[in-house]
């Protein structure tokens, strides 16, 4: 399992063997963590608006929903006022927070409004930001040799398709912003990397058609340049492009195959993957190209880096046979696997809370989408559709509307 370009040249192979990042303990192991419980009552009257609210407060994986309200740790009590929606929030009984908020007939957009506002207040010493009103982004094969991409909502649901093309659209990666999305356009001259835009009417725009392949897009935290893996002398090496100015900066030189660039938080590093070492594994070097080094992994493998925003790397890696989910935490070593459900599991992509990955699950021939927490380690299904399913990457948080 492994990005296009390796798959496709997989073959080469490197002399030059690096070190690994450090020498501290890998661990492998189930972390269990409880949530916090949350009673809801529902609002007065719209059955729609209160179903919704209760959606969100379960999927966005930080609270556990019960029917008990004398046990619950906290209590969400709702009215409408005034033409508008009240929200109470009671922790143990005592009063926490009180919101008011427009109602709309869109009762999803009003639901991740609440949801998001409750679990900002209620991790606050955490400081989650609200990420209900994010979006993931995903691949389907409509036909052999068809895939587009698609977006939908946290929950699976609101499904829309972004790109309508009669070609393989692959590996699609998010803007800053969420307003766009990179993807390579495979076609009958080459690959390119296309930008467009998700709102609608979507403008679209080629950022890269070089000759060979153009694959694995990869904004910068600040939205100025693009990791990309390019290979104008056969040589299968990542790039950086300018998005703002002509720029093109070769990082690596040499016959081993990269794959699959993404950026660290503060957009100083660059971790990818490459089979200079023989096999498939997580490198990191900084935007010039210097400090090369091996990430440590479990498994056999380790493929398709996602960097969270509070430094942690989710990859995934083969063990036994079959891929799994790691997480490797740059700040204190530690190494583990995050779902221990059967099956195949690839493509990680962090959520903007950095506790839910989702990704892609295969098994009994059947691809969907899932979501792991990597707190509980529990998981749960996404999305399945008579497709299959590949390449799902998850958005920032957007603006509130």
């Amino acid at each position: 399992m492994l990005k296009t370009t390796l798959s496709i040249l997989a073959v080469l192979l490197c002399t030059t063997v690096l070190p690994r990042l450090d020498a501290r303990v890998i661990v492998v192991k189930k972390k269990a963590e409880l949530n916090p419980t949350v009673y809801f009552s529902g609002v007065p009257g719209n059955a729609k608006l209160s179903g919704d609210i209760r959606t969100f407060l379960g999927v966005c994986g930080w609270f556990d929903l019960t029917n008990d309200a004398a046990k619950a740790d906290y209590t969400v009590a709702a009215a409408v006022e005034s033409g508008k929606l009240v929200i109470r929030l009671y922790q143990s009984k005592t009063p926490v927070a009180a919101w008011q908020f427009p109602l709309s007939s869109d009762t999803r957009e009003v639901a991740k409004a609440v949801v998001d506002t409750i679990i900002e207040r209620a991790f606050a010493q955490l400081k989650i930001r609200g990420f209900c009103r994010s979006r993931i982004a995903f691949t389907a094969e409509s036909a052999p040799g068809i895939r587009n991409v698609f977006v939908c909502d946290i929950d699976g649901n609101n499904v829309r398709q972004i790109t309508n093309y009669r070609s393989l659209n692959v590996e699609p990666s998010w803007s800053p912003s969420g307003r766009s999305i990179y993807f390579s356009k495979y076609n009958r001259s080459g690959i390119e990397i296309v930008e467009t835009t998700v709102a609608t009417p979507r403008r679209s725009r080629i950022i890269s058609s070089s000759r060979g392949i153009n694959t694995g897009a990869a904004v910068s935290p600040d939205g100025s340049m693009l990791a990309v893996i390019l290979s104008p002398d056969h040589q299968v090496d990542l790039y950086l492009l300018g998005l703002h100015r002509r720029e093109r900066r070769r990082l690596t030189r040499g016959i081993a195959v990269e794959a699959s660039p993404c950026w660290s938080p503060d957009g100083r590093n660059i971790a990818f993957v490459s089979d200079r070492n023989n096999t498939p594994r997580i490198f990191v070097c900084d935007t010039a190209g210097r400090n090369l080094r091996m990430l440590p992994s479990i498994g056999n493998d380790a493929v398709t880096p996602a960097w969270s925003d509070d430094g942690k790397i989710a990859y995934a890696t083969r063990i036994a046979g079959n891929y799994t989910i790691a997480v490797y935490d740059t700040k204190t070593g530690e190494n583990r696997r995050v779902v221990e459900l059967a099956g195949n599991w690839e493509s990680p992509g962090w959520a903007a809370d950095n506790r839910q990955i989702v990704c892609k699950r295969t098994a009994g021939g059947k691809s969907a989408l899932y979501v792991i927490d990597t707190r509980t380690g529990k998981s749960w299904l996404l999305l399945q559709t008579s497709s299959r399913l590949f390449d799902p990457a998850w958005s920032p948080c957007l603006k509130k509307r």
